[in-house]
């Protein structure tokens, strides 16, 4: 098979959590060819500035060009909070006019509304994703009528990545935050993972929230999301090669994100190193 007859759809996020959603985007859309790349190297990007973000991303997206990926989904809330916007607008007419680079916001955004029944959602997020306002900004314009409370979780990524995601220890700081955010309301009740990592807290997330709270990760919303935007642009979608391949890209350790990257997507992962 030669290079030019894979073209597969790039997925990027800044380590682990995209793998949750590649995980989801896998099982609704097996045909694909998929390179996964994860800056493990230069993560976390949650609390480092706009501009760190921005070139870190684009840099990484530019690399999934170089693979011959057409499409690259951001699986990273904070690379679409503090990236994607510019890589649109202002990077791809300039670099890669035919190709496209979506991200997780705004197809949660776009849905989010359905799911409430009191009109308040929850988000809970990084810091980075919380300062960007990004949700409160897409969900306004697809649900105007919609409360959006958020709630930063500094100390989750780092449980979930250390392996304390279902342990005891992660039950304080479960609750601490989620006991925050109920307090700014107690009409909430949906309830948005907006982080890629936080699906592998969603037990405790349940039991730490009040009964009948909808909890939604973004794995399935943004599979769903990508399916219709295929078949919306079969001008993109043709050019997505079939093969079933997957392949995982690392900048750090490939012995550690395999071992870690099995936790995230459920089945074993054999990564290659990438240096940038």
């Amino acid at each position: 098979m030669n290079a030019e007859s894979v073209q597969p759809i790039g997925v990027f996020d800044s380590g682990y959590g995209g793998l949750t959603v590649l995980r989801e985007i896998v099982q609704k859309l097996p045909q694909y060819d998929y390179v996964y790349l994860g800056d493990n190297a230069r993560t976390p990007y949650g609390t480092r500035s706009f501009d760190t973000v921005y070139h870190y991303t684009l840099e990484c997206v530019q690399h999934l060009f170089d693979r011959g990926c057409r499409l690259v989904i951001l699986a990273c809330n904070t690379a679409s909070a503090k990236a994607l916007r510019n890589i649109q607008q202002l990077d791809l007419p300039k670099i890669a006019p035919d190709r496209r680079v979506l991200g997780v916001i705004r197809p949660t955004a776009e849905v989010i509304g359905s799911y409430s029944k009191t009109g308040q959602v929850g988000v809970l997020a990084t810091k980075g994703t919380v300062t960007s306002e990004s949700y409160l900004i897409e969900i306004e314009k697809f649900f105007p009528d919609v409360k959006v409370y958020q709630e930063a979780c500094p100390m989750w990524v780092p449980l979930v990545e250390n392996g304390e995601y279902d342990h005891p220890g992660a039950d304080y700081f479960v609750k601490q935050h989620i006991d925050h955010l109920m307090s700014q309301s107690s009409s909430i009740d949906t309830l948005l993972l907006a982080c890629t990592h936080y699906p592998l807290l969603i037990e405790k997330i349940r039991q730490m929230s009040p009964a009948n709270t909808t909890i939604l990760s973004q794995g399935r919303i943004v599979a769903d999301s990508l399916a219709d935007y295929l078949l919306r642009h079969p001008e993109l979608e043709t050019q997505c090669s079939k093969h079933g391949q997957r392949t995982f890209l690392t900048t750090d350790s490939t012995e550690t994100f395999d071992r870690q990257a099995t936790v995230f997507y459920v089945e074993p992962v054999h990564s290659q190193h990438l240096a940038l």
